[in-house]
């Protein structure tokens, strides 16, 4: 959420900042301005009623005390009660009215984001390793996957639509080893703690980390009103939401989470793009990283995020790029965020598999999430967040990377101590 004191006192920097995104914030940046202005000229009001209500309250008590009539000051003093009441509720809805235009506020790009208007202004950081070549025409994960019998998408379409999976023998054993092969790499080798959050979330905790209200339409949910659970989108949303209303010790910091959960996503609004697979569905694994630091560390925090990352693909043996996304293309909690791509042969094509983003005090502030300086004062942490990684498209890309002539997949050696026999994934009989 956007500091409105910093809006007050740099709203044109601020502005400018946010016009590198490409659409036009200055509006609710001035919308919000002029409620805050509202706000507090009424909170000043109140405060003005309460002095002059309590300095009529005390004559009056004194003008009894001497045996003088005080019904005038009486009338006054409660007349004066009943405007304090409006203006105290005309406060709060100004407040709630405040809070509403904020959330609809993305967080300003760093200075360090390059500018541009979509995927093709991103700027590509760093290569690892070569495109695989073969000596046949590798097929695409489908194809593999519906060969092997470890990829039924059929019967998915039959239990819930489209955009689902069954995976079956080999390919259900292969989730469940990477997602043990990700916690273990992230716990034992990075020095994340792994935690185990609820897949159904508060709408609360969902603003929180700026999913809501913004993004509803892309969310699933159950039950109505004050009922209402949303399916994590993300563990990125529990996991950071742990912190929700705390003040944390400057020596707490930085704490660093991994968990895995199930993710849940419609994607409004992206019928007919990417619909090929495994490559966008509604319900998917993924191993997500979350790290609550100091605002000074934060962003040599990012960078140890995103190698984090990295190094499992590198232990993979895939090929992948590492993208700095350009201010009109990056999500909209982030200040700045990386993309790791991953080479699908089969597709022809890189995949996005994690983001990683620091979001600055962004999220903090929506959930008063503050830690105590040494000076005493209380100070919005800042949080980060990444894929380590997202478990559907890494499984295309080992499909396609590690397929053989015969049509079998041999799986990579670091996988061994998480699948008990023979690396490779035949037809099953």
């Amino acid at each position: 959420m956007l500091d409105i004191k910093q809006a007050r006192e740099k709203a044109e920097e601020i502005k400018q900042k946010l016009a590198r995104r490409h659409a036009d914030y200055a509006v609710l940046v001035d919308a919000a301005i002029e409620t805050d202005a509202a706000w507090r000229a009424l909170i000043g009001r109140s405060e003005a009623l309460k002095a002059e209500k309590n300095k009529l309250a005390k004559e009056a008590g004194m003008r009894k005390q001497r045996g003088e009539p005080a019904d005038e000051l009486f009338a006054r003093s409660k007349a004066i009660g009943e405007e304090m009441d409006q203006t105290e509720n005309a406060a709060k809805q100004k407040e709630s009215e405040l809070n509403g235009r904020l959330l609809m506020i993305p967080n300003p790009p760093h200075d360090s984001v390059p500018s541009g208007a979509g995927a093709e202004d991103n700027a590509t950081v760093k290569t690892h390793g070569e495109k695989v070549s073969f000596t046949f025409n590798p097929k695409t994960h489908v194809e593999l996957g519906e060969s092997l019998g470890i990829l039924d998408f059929e019967s998915a379409r039959k239990i819930s639509g489209s955009g689902f999976v069954v995976y079956r023998g080999a390919g259900a054993r292969l989730e469940r080893a990477l997602i043990q092969f990700l916690l273990d790499v992230h716990t034992g080798e990075h020095g994340y703690r792994e935690v185990s959050p609820p897949f159904l979330i508060l709408r609360d905790s969902m603003i929180g980390t700026g999913q809501l209200p913004k993004f509803e339409e892309d969310m699933y949910a159950t039950g109505e009103g004050a009922e209402k659970l949303f399916l994590a989108p993300t563990a990125e949303v529990p996991v950071t939401n742990l912190h929700r209303d705390q003040i944390l010790k400057a020596s707490d910091l930085p704490i660093c989470y991994a968990a895995y959960t199930p993710c849940f996503r419609k994607e409004a609004g992206s019928s007919g793009k990417d619909t090929h697979g495994l490559i966008r569905m509604h319900q998917f694994d993924k191993v997500e990283l979350v790290k609550i630091v100091a605002p000074e560390t934060s962003y040599d925090e990012l960078e140890k995020l995103r190698s984090n990352a990295e190094r499992i693909l590198e232990l993979l043996g895939l090929h992948y790029r590492t993208v700095l996304l350009c201010s009109g293309d990056m999500g909209f909690g982030a200040a700045k965020c990386y993309d790791l791509e991953v080479w699908a042969p089969g597709m022809g094509r890189y995949l996005e598999v994690s983001s990683c983003s620091n979001f600055e005090d962004f999220q903090a502030r929506r959930m008063n999430l503050r830690f105590k300086t040494q000076d005493g004062k209380n100070r919005p942490c800042h949080t980060l967040n990444g894929s380590g990684t997202a478990l559907a498209r890494l499984v295309v890309a080992i499909m396609e990377t590690y397929q053989q002539p015969d049509g079998s997949i041999l799986l990579p050696e670091i996988l061994a101590p998480y699948w008990k026999g023979d690396l490779a994934i035949r037809k099953e009989v």
